[in-house]
């Protein structure tokens, strides 16, 4: 009997000791809300940096400031460059004794440009304003834990510091409750994906020893329009094109002119209504011939997102939406978008004119193995097929007085899509580290909406390539009044921590 109460009472004592000891992510909350103010001011006063990304002395000055940030945190960090005038990419490294595994985290540090006009404060100077009112506060003078609603506005708020601010104050609250990194940690920060990345192919291969590792994480990007924390694992590929299309050689007088001299607002109308209907689906022959399926662990992580479509409806005042899918169905095939069409005058500035020529700029987002190439190449020989003369450089006479429809196409080079298979180990592992961390199932997205090169990643490297953003979905990236949420933040920590600390495959 005396044997039965000791058991009983060493497996109660156990017990307890068990409930007690906090978890990950308590130690990880514990130590934010403490720090709370230390780490906006730490965002903050990267935010108040310029980052245009083609400002190349811009992000010099802002790779100066990340260094010591990152030696701060015990990670030893020197610049890569493709050579002079280029931004300098930042590596920064930590070996964990005991670490099986390597993983490289990515961001960027560079932003897209700013029209200030459009911006309600100076896009860097960094403002809090309530999420609700929308009013500006002050949130060094605010008592009490700062509210999670609150929203910080500037310049790379969401894209793409705010994933850096969170990684390194992830190591910071593991420092401060004495854990450290189950994986030896890589640091790549991009100086120049807001154009294009240019130089990353090659800063990638000439460092192949020095980036090698188990996979790459890829911090950029917004979470779910549900607010769930989100992993990505792939992300379309993209290209684009300006489009000129011809008209007569000098504007005409449409009562003199009009129903004779061919209009080219008219001719590009046709032209983009020819390549896509009212509902998204690309008609150029034989575009989506080689697009790859579905999977059946994609096509089960697809029908398992949370609906939003009715919400965002709302939000953005939409009387419809194109097609009649999911938004997250609708991201699994090509799109093509039209970005922008310039032709004449309008409103006051209006001239009854036929006007000389037309302007369409399009984007299209790409799936996997649809590539740049074969996409361009499918478009201008369907353009060819609907009777367009289509040329690359400016026409001469000639070739306009003998081209009834002339189009000139000017591509860009971008980049192909990537989906990581969900099924491998490290996937899964990933996808157990963050929901442990949440507390229950995390939103899981075959591939991003939008484009990042991870293919770069996977082909340079050929380990796994996986996203996990923290940004809001309605920051405003890429546009005026960008903001960051502080939960996302917040929740960023939290995550980052658990793909620190409690990660293994």
């Amino acid at each position: 009997m005396l044997k039965t109460v000791v058991a009983f009472a060493a497996l109660a004592l156990a017990s307890t000791a068990t409930q007690a000891k906090p978890t990950l992510r308590a130690d990880v909350d514990t130590w934010r809300a403490t720090h709370e103010r230390q780490v906006l001011e730490e965002f903050e006063a990267l935010l108040k940096l310029p980052d245009v990304a083609t400002n190349v002395p811009d992000i010099e000055a802002n790779a100066r400031v990340l260094v010591p940030m990152l030696e701060k945190r015990g990670l030893k960090a020197r610049l890569l460059s493709a050579g002079p005038n280029t931004p300098p990419a930042i590596y920064a490294e930590m070996t964990v004794p005991g670490a099986k595994r390597t993983v490289v985290y990515y961001a960027h540090y560079d932003g897209q440009p700013v029209t200030p006009s459009q911006w309600r404060s100076a896009p860097f100077t960094p403002t809090m304003r309530d999420g609700l009112s929308g009013k500006d506060v002050d949130w060094r003078a605010a008592s009490g834990p700062l509210n999670p609603e609150w929203r910080l506005f500037a310049r790379s708020a969401g894209d793409d510091k705010a994933s850096i601010i969170a990684l390194l104050s992830a190591l910071d609250a593991l420092k401060a409750s004495g854990r450290k990194p189950s994986v030896n940690v890589k640091v790549f920060l991009d100086g120049e994906e807001e154009q294009g990345s240019p130089h990353l192919e090659a800063i990638l291969k000439a460092n192949r020893d020095l980036l090698k590792s188990d996979l790459w994480v890829i911090g950029d990007g917004p979470v779910h329009q549900s607010r769930r924390w989100e992993l990505f694992f792939g992300a379309r590929g993209v290209t684009g094109v300006e489009m000129t299309i011809y008209g007569p050689a000098r504007a005409l007088h449409s009562g003199h002119y009009g129903n004779w001299a061919p209009n080219p607002a008219v001719m590009a109308a046709e032209l983009v209504a020819s390549m896509r209907d009212s509902d998204g689906r690309i008609l150029v022959t034989g575009y989506s011939d080689h697009v790859r399926p579905i999977s059946p662990a994609e096509r089960a992580a697809l029908d398992a997102l949370p609906d939003v479509e009715s919400d965002l409806k709302q939000e953005l005042q939409l009387g419809r939406s194109e097609g009649s899918e999911r938004l997250s169905d609708s991201l699994m095939r090509p799109a093509l978008n039209v970005r922008g069409i310039s032709v004449g005058k309008t409103g006051e500035e209006a001239a009854n004119a036929v006007p000389t020529e037309a302007h369409v700029s399009i984007d299209l987002r790409l799936v996997p193995d649809l590539t740049p190439e074969e996409a361009q190449g499918k478009i201008e020989g369907f353009l060819k097929a609907k009777g367009w003369t289509v040329v690359h450089d400016a026409p001469d006479a000639s070739t306009r007085m003998t081209s009834p429809r002339l189009v000139r196409l000017q591509w860009e080079a971008g980049y192909p899509a990537l989906r990581t298979d969900m099924a491998l180990p490290a996937s899964k592992a990933l996808i157990a580290s963050v929901e442990r961390a949440n507390g229950g199932p995390v939103v899981v997205m075959p591939m991003l909406g939008g484009s990042v090169p991870m293919y770069l990643f996977a082909d340079i490297f050929k380990t796994p390539v996986v996203g996990l953003p923290i940004a809001n979905h309605d920051d405003n990236q890429h546009a005026s009044n960008e903001n960051l949420r502080l939960q996302n933040l917040w929740d960023g920590i939290d995550e980052y921590a658990a793909v620190l600390a409690d990660f293994r495959w």
